[in-house]
């Protein structure tokens, strides 16, 4: 069956009108797809609309709790968690285990090639208070070269006592080395705030 010219003339063109139709319709599909999410971006690609939006939000709610927290006599008002503190004799004097600060470390070995560390235990106390009786949790600690006892010594398992139990003032450090196999985990289990006279 032979078409006539005419025919033949419009179907190339039809073609194309097809090509388009089925172009723009999904051009205006992925549009209304897409366009919630493009709605609040800017030109640089940031979510201008989006942040806006947000921060006003949180504005809003922020006011709200702070109204109802100064309405409200019964709410406590939670600013910032302190450590729990140990009074002393002297009521100025008060401090918590965070005071005591240990830190250690790898050092040269002994001759014989036996791991070596070093142990620092300073009183950082804020309040410039003297701590003493000072425990760390520390396990089995032991080591291959003699620790005097008076700076530190195991009385049990998890249970050492730093500077024979003596004060450790403001800002003072204790420090010695111990040799083993691996490195001890030391952490302040108690202390007394002031001194035990």
């Amino acid at each position: 069956m032979k078409m006539s010219s005419s025919t033949q003339n419009l179907l190339p063109r039809l073609r194309i009108s097809a090509a388009s139709v089925a172009f723009i319709s999904t051009l205006l599909l992925l549009l209304f797809t897409f366009l919630p999410a493009l709605e609040g971006r800017s030109i640089n690609g940031g979510a201008k609309w989006s942040e806006e939006k947000n921060t006003a939000l949180l504005k809003s709610r922020s006011s709200t709790e702070i109204h109802r927290k100064l309405s409200s006599g019964t709410e406590k008002e939670s600013a910032r968690i302190e450590p729990h503190r140990i009074r002393g004799s002297d009521e100025s004097a008060n401090c918590s285990t965070l005071d005591i600060t240990v830190s250690q470390g790898p050092t040269s070995p002994l001759p014989r090639g036996i791991p070596t560390f070093s142990v620092e235990i300073i009183n950082n106390c804020f309040t410039g208070c003297t701590i003493s009786n000072i425990h760390l949790k520390c396990g089995w600690f032991s080591s291959d070269n003699l620790i005097d006892p008076k700076i530190f010594k195991r009385l049990n398992f998890d249970d050492c006592l730093v500077n024979d139990g003596k004060p450790l003032l403001n800002g003072a450090i204790v420090s010695f080395k111990y040799s083993t196999t691996m490195q001890f985990p030391l952490s302040v289990s108690s202390v007394v705030c002031g001194s035990l006279i």
